[in-house]
């Protein structure tokens, strides 16, 4: 096994970091099936939401359902961080035995959010994710944040 840690381009939003930090981690479970299309559900199968928790992420990727199994592996709700593994499902690429994100939000200028997030891969075999592994994961990071930016940009 070896392990890849990738970071994600700093983003920006205009809304305040414990605003964005309360919908992207908080109420995620809650949000996440609203915001974004193909996700079809969030249910907690282990846990009660806090670090260990075992989310069960449930979406339609090229017309065929999958599930990723998410593990909470770190809130840091004083720091706005956030760390979590993607550790099974049919949604996980094959050559990989888990992914981890760890999302950080700071306040910058005029009190805007700057958002940070690795990801890190941690491959069954000696051989790095492969390029389109890795901009599909970016993606989807970009994706998620922008999703849960414009909601709640729109529900104020």
């Amino acid at each position: 096994m070896r392990v890849f840690t990738y970071h994600n381009d700093e983003t920006t939003s205009t809304v305040p970091p414990s605003k964005l930090y309360k919908a992207l981690v908080l109420d995620s479970q809650e949000l996440i099936p609203k915001v974004l299309d193909s996700v079809q559900s969030v249910e907690i199968v282990e846990g009660n939401g806090g670090p260990g928790t075992v989310k069960k992420l449930t979406f339609v990727e090229g017309g065929e359902t999958k599930y990723v199994l998410q593990k909470v592996e770190e809130i840091d709700e004083a720091n706005y961080g956030y760390k979590y593994s993607i550790i099974g499902g049919s949604g996980i690429p094959e050559t990989v035995e888990k992914i981890t994100s760890e999302w950080k939000l700071e306040e910058g200028p005029n009190g805007v959010s700057k958002g940070k997030v690795a990801i890190t891969y941690f491959t069954k075999t000696d051989a790095p994710p492969s390029e389109e592994e890795i901009n599909t994961g970016r993606a989807r990071v970009q994706g998620f944040f922008r999703a849960i930016e414009a909601y709640v940009l729109a529900n104020p």
